[in-house]
């Protein structure tokens, strides 16, 4: 093991707690059940759904946290002042839809056949590049 890798580090040690945490609970389970505080058949369930917990075998949980990435992803976007992809795709359909506007009002234009511009249409009207 490489004492200077820090990520690897990390890693073991939460490896190591999650057994620890396992075997833990496994005891104090038993436990109950000797003493008549928890049921056999709900130790059991008990167990097992603390053990898919840590595992990462809780659906909702992974969905939970799929959420909270993306809220956290987009705030980032929003203070760097980045656009999310959604508005993206929304500005791509606006402009499809002016281009094919323009398309019909000038009779298909530099897009329909290398003519040149439209009609009554300009570089100016057109936002800068």
């Amino acid at each position: 093991m490489d004492q200077g890798n820090p990520l690897q580090m990390l890693l073991l040690r939460g490896l190591g707690t999650t057994s620890l945490v396992a075997d833990r609970l496994k005891y104090v389970s038993q436990e109950w059940v000797s003493s008549g505080k928890l049921d056999p058949s709900h130790a059991s369930a008990l167990v097992d759904d603390v053990l898919k917990a840590l595992r990462g075998d809780n659906p909702e949980l992974e969905q939970q946290a799929e959420r909270q990435l993306e809220r956290n992803r987009d705030d980032l976007l929003q203070e760097l002042g980045l656009a999310r992809q959604r508005e993206l795709d929304e500005l791509r359909g606006r402009l499809d839809r002016l281009e094919r506007q323009m398309r019909q009002r000038g009779g298909g234009g530099a897009a329909g056949g290398g003519e040149g511009p439209s009609p009554g249409v300009s570089d100016t009207d057109f936002p800068p590049d």
